[in-house]
Order: C-alpha cells, then sequence, then structure tokens
C-alpha cells in the first residue's frame, strides 16, 4: 500500500501502514452475531477492547445490511446511532469514527451533532440523491463503496461483463462527481459481498491492486462474509481463520484499510505483512 492521510476535523492524520478498522453494530440483527451490541455498556466495552487490540478507526452501523434484514426507519436508525456514538466518544474523544450510513440526513446529523467523523455509504450514493452534496458541505472523508440495486435485492443485481473493470469504472466516474464537488477525502470500497456472486468476488480480490490505480485508498471489508462462509461450508462464528487468509491477500494486493470484526487477528496480519516488506 501507498501511506496515505485522512483530514479528520482539520487535524491530518497519516497512515504509514494498513490501518485496522473495528466493526461496532448497534443493531440487534447483524449477519454475525458476536458483532452485536444492545446499549451504551456494550459498545463502551466493545470500543475498549478493539482500542486495547490496536484499533486505529472504528465503523458504527445501525442499519443491517445483511439479505432479509428487517427495514430501519429513519428515526431508528439516527437513535441508535446517536446512542452508540456517544458510548464510543465516552471511551475516547480522538479515534475516528466512521458511520455507516446510506441516508444523507442521518450521516449530517452523525457528524454535526453526534461526534463522527467520516460517512461510509455502503450505496456509494444510489440510494439517497443528496449523499455527494452532504460529504462535500459538511468537509468530512468518504467511504465510496459499490452496490447495485438495494441490500433486499442486491444479489439480482450481479450481471458484469467484467466485474473487476465494471466495479472500477463506476467507482471512477462517482470518484470524478465527488472532485468537481470539492469532495478530495475518499475512501475506495469494492463492495465485496454486495450484488457480486461468490466467483465474482474473489476475482476482485485477485485484482484489487486495480482499483489502487483510482488514486485512493482501497478499503477491504471481507470479515466473516459469505464469501467465506460459503466456499468453506462453515457459519460467520466460525470464520476468523478464513478471514484472515483472505485479509492477508487483501494486503498483499494493496488494501490500505481492513474493515474487521476481529482487530487483533487483523493487526498481526497487518504487522506480519509489514515485516515481510521491511525485512
Amino acid at each position: 500500500m501507498n501511506p496515505f492521510t485522512l483530514n479528520i476535523n482539520g487535524r491530518l492524520v497519516e497512515y504509514n501502514r494498513p490501518a485496522v478498522m473495528g466493526i461496532i453494530n448497534a443493531t440487534p440483527d447483524s449477519f454475525y452475531p458476536g458483532s452485536r451490541t444492545a446499549d451504551s455498556r456494550a459498545v463502551a466495552e466493545r470500543v475498549r477492547m478493539m482500542l486495547d487490540q490496536g484499533a486505529d478507526m472504528l465503523d458504527l452501523g445501525a442499519y443491517s445490511s445483511r439479505l432479509g434484514a428487517a427495514d430501519v426507519s429513519a428515526a431508528d436508525e439516527g437513535d441508535r446511532l446517536h446512542m452508540a456514538l456517544d458510548a464510543i466518544r465516552s471511551v475516547s474523544a480522538d479515534v475516528p469514527v466512521s458511520v455507516d450510513t446510506f441516508r444523507a440526513d442521518v450521516a449530517e446529523k452523525a457528524v454535526t451533532e453526534w461526534g463522527a467523523d467520516i460517512i461510509n455509504d455502503i450505496s456509494g450514493g444510489t440510494l439517497d440523491p443528496d449523499m455527494f452534496e452532504t460529504v462535500a458541505r459538511l468537509h468530512v472523508p468518504y467511504i465510496l463503496m459499490h452496490m447495485r440495486g438495494t441490500p433486499a435485492d442486491m444479489q439480482q443485481h450481479c450481471c458484469y461483463a467484467d466485474v473487476t473493470a465494471d466495479v472500477a469504472a463506476d467507482l471512477s466516474a462517482k470518484l470524478h462527481r465527488l472532485s468537481v464537488l470539492g469532495v478530495n477525502d475518499v475512501i475506495i470500497d469494492p463492495g465485496f459481498g454486495f450484488s457480486k456472486t461468490l466467483e465474482q468476488n474473489y476475482r476482485m480480490l485477485r485484482e484489487l491492486d486495480t482499483f489502487g490505480l483510482l488514486g485512493r485508498p482501497v478499503l477491504a471489508g471481507v470479515s466473516r462474509k459469505s464469501m467465506i462462509t460459503r466456499l468453506l461450508g462453515i457459519d460467520s462464528e466460525d470464520a476468523l481463520n478464513g478471514t484472515t487468509a483472505v485479509n492477508t491477500l487483501a494486503l498483499d494486493r494493496g488494501a490500505s484499510i481492513l474493515r474487521v470484526h476481529d482487530v487483533q487477528a487483523a493487526r498481526q496480519a497487518v504487522e506480519i505483512y509489514c515485516a515481510m516488506q521491511r525485512f
């Protein structure tokens, strides 16, 4: 990976090695039960553990995007995010926190009122037409993910001429739109598991360095996902070893950020990868 910087509330944060982003889920139905946090105490405990294990940043979600998950109103999503962000900030005022939402109004409140630093949009601006303008107005880093359709029907939209080339082209076009609006701090997420078949996920993983040509840090979000569990015939609870293997492959292909449920394992993978580059 190439070193990268993010402007976090006017503070330029430099990352000279791959960063580990710990997942906090303020949801009752996330696909991995071990990631669910029901109240502020559980959130705070999870945050303390992740920071102790070496998390560089956190990603907070309150709307499950797994297939079959119940819809969540904007009000309920906001209430969950507000609770969890208060808990996170009670533990650390400084750790960069991204808020995982596709709703521009929820994202704006999370940043301006509740203490979030980064917007992580699984839809890449397709589910809320106000998202790009909102990010530009807030002057915050933006995680631009690729997805087709909605979380409910995304697996019906997996037809690509060339999955890596098509996804990269879509992200490139959106990067241009964001650049015109003055948004420069953009992180690229190819969207593993979102409107991709099992085979397409591994094709993108093999060709992950292609996304580095877009000139932005690349985030790999593969933790305990179906591309691992389906391939190995296991449940998400048993997918840590597979996740570490895929994360290591992603690092070798240029990933700058690993978004994970298990911070310690990811940090160890990063340490070993960096040693390989150093020695």
